[in-house]
C-alpha cells in the first residue's frame, strides 16, 4: 500500500509540475508581477481534499523546489514557497470544516493567502513596502484565479472518485 500511495503521490508531483511549466509559457494578459491562474494548484487543491494534508504538502514542495530549478529562477522559490506554504496552512485548515463540494471557496481563500505570503516575502526580501500597493490587484486576481481553479479541482475530485 505504500508504494502504491507514493507512486500516486509521484504521478500528482509529475501532472502538477508539468502544468507549472506549461503555465510558465504562457504570457501574463496583466503587466503586475505575481498575477497568474495557478493552475497547478488544482493538484494540490485535490490531494489536500482527497488524500491527506502530509502527501499534499510533499507534492506541493516537489512541485514548488523543482518547478523553480527546471524554470531557471530560484529566486522565484522564496516566493512560490512562501505564498504556497501559506496557501496550503489555509487549505488544510478549511479542509476542517468544509466538504468536497465547498473546494471552490477553500480555493478562493488558499489563493488570496498565497498571494499575501508573496507579497510579505517580497517586501521582506527587497525591503520595499511600497510593494504593497500590488495587493488590491493580487486579491482581485486570486479571487478569480482561486475561483476556477476550485471549480476544476472540484471537478477533478468528483470525476476520480469513480476510478
Amino acid at each position: 500500500m505504500k508504494t502504491k500511495r507514493l507512486v500516486f503521490d509521484a504521478l500528482l508531483t509529475t501532472v502538477a509540475l508539468t502544468i507549472f511549466m506549461l503555465e510558465a509559457q504562457v504570457p501574463v494578459p496583466v503587466p503586475v508581477p505575481g498575477v497568474k491562474l495557478g493552475l497547478s494548484n488544482i493538484v494540490t487543491l485535490y490531494a489536500v481534499f482527497a488524500i491527506g494534508a502530509a502527501d499534499a504538502l510533499g507534492i506541493l514542495l516537489c512541485r514548488v523546489v523543482l518547478g523553480a530549478f527546471f524554470a531557471g529562477q530560484l529566486m522565484t522559490l522564496i516566493y512560490s514557497l512562501t505564498g504556497g506554504l501559506l496557501c496550503w496552512i489555509v487549505c488544510c485548515l478549511l479542509r476542517n470544516v468544509m466538504d468536497d463540494r465547498q473546494i471552490w471557496l477553500c480555493s478562493i481563500l488558499g489563493a488570496m493567502a498565497h498571494n499575501i505570503g508573496q507579497m510579505a516575502a517580497a517586501v521582506a526580501v527587497t525591503q520595499t513596502p511600497k510593494l504593497l500597493v500590488y495587493l488590491p490587484v493580487l486579491m482581485i486576481s486570486g479571487i478569480i484565479a482561486g475561483t476556477f481553479t476550485g471549480l476544476a479541482a472540484r471537478f477533478l475530485l468528483e470525476r476520480m472518485k469513480n476510478i
